[in-house]
């Protein structure tokens, strides 16, 4: 299973980054090959100052070996070995009309001193972080998502919906992050779903990303924007910074992990600002992002 999905990765990772280099038309992806010390490595695609992403990644990683003792203790277990996968993206547009995406599909092993797997898992989703709501944008990325569930099981949309938006909610702030997807973690065989049956599910759902977002890109990447637009996307970038680095299981493991930190906080944007108890004027299209953002909605 795990050379199965660390294949399918790399294949994703090709044709995701090749269509965002097409939509971006200016900018291509830096690779950067790397080796993790401990076991393991990756392959990094950022793509920087395009004429469509301001900043964004594509990577890829296959990490193994002993289990750090800090995630011994997350995880309950004592001398364990782990083999952890996935392909993680985040990609921040120039446009403030553009919305913020981040998307990610992982494959986890724990392993006993025999080397005998004791546990494996399926992890991964995908969300939206839009500046200016656009209803049918939402619409989109969230039918798109529930067409990909759909075809497995017809509770997994409300379920991993449900979770993202729990998943993602900057507490601190008390508002999401963003306007959600999906969330699911811990995809684990039962009677019901068998590992293959998982891995069938979450390549259905990474498969599926580039029609949720590109044409959202493609719609909003010419729409006009002012400096005061600027300004509240980097404002709300600012939030984003904030929740990927207090509340991110993602980020922490791979701090906790040993891992190689220019991946890690590859998903920062490169222009952010943080003002003073800022409020937007109460009607304002800022403000109605707002609202949404503190009460999670139904898009579908």
């Amino acid at each position: 299973m795990k050379d199965k999905f660390y294949k399918y990765i790399q294949e994703l990772q090709d044709t995701i980054s090749n269509k965002l280099a097409a939509v971006d038309g200016v900018a291509t992806f830096k690779e950067d090959i790397w080796e993790r010390p401990e076991g393991g490595g990756g392959r990094t695609r950022v793509i920087e100052n395009g004429a469509v992403f301001e900043k964004g990644g594509v990577n890829i990683s296959g990490v193994h070996g002993e289990l750090p003792e800090s995630m011994q203790k997350y995880f309950g277990v004592k001398d364990a070995n782990f083999f952890a996968c996935g392909l993680s993206l985040v990609l921040h547009p120039k446009n403030p009309m553009v919305p913020t995406v981040h998307a990610n599909w992982r494959y986890f092993e724990m392993y006993d001193k025999e080397g005998n797997i004791v546990d494996q898992w399926f992890g991964g989703g995908q969300d939206l972080t839009p500046y200016y709501l656009f209803n049918e944008d939402a619409s989109h990325f969230h039918n798109i998502c529930k067409t990909a569930c759909d075809k497995h099981n017809a509770d997994f949309y409300p379920k991993y919906k449900a979770r993202c938006d729990e998943y993602f909610w900057n507490a601190h702030r008390n508002e999401a992050r963003g306007i959600g997807g999906l969330f699911f973690d811990y995809c684990k065989a039962t009677d019901a779903m068998s590992m293959q049956d998982w891995y069938n599910y979450v390549t259905e759902v990474g498969n599926s990303f580039l029609e949720c977002y590109v044409p959202i890109v493609e719609k909003r990447k010419d729409l006009p924007y002012t400096k005061e637009q600027r300004d509240w996307q980097e404002i709300r970038r600012g939030r984003y910074v904030e929740f990927n680095l207090v509340h991110d299981k993602g980020t922490l493991f791979g701090l906790r992990t040993n891992g190689r930190i220019e991946s890690i906080l590859m998903s920062l944007p490169p222009h952010v600002q943080w003002v003073y108890d800022h409020k937007p004027e109460k009607g304002s299209e800022e403000d109605k992002l707002l609202q949404v953002l503190k009460t999670p909605k139904e898009w579908v």
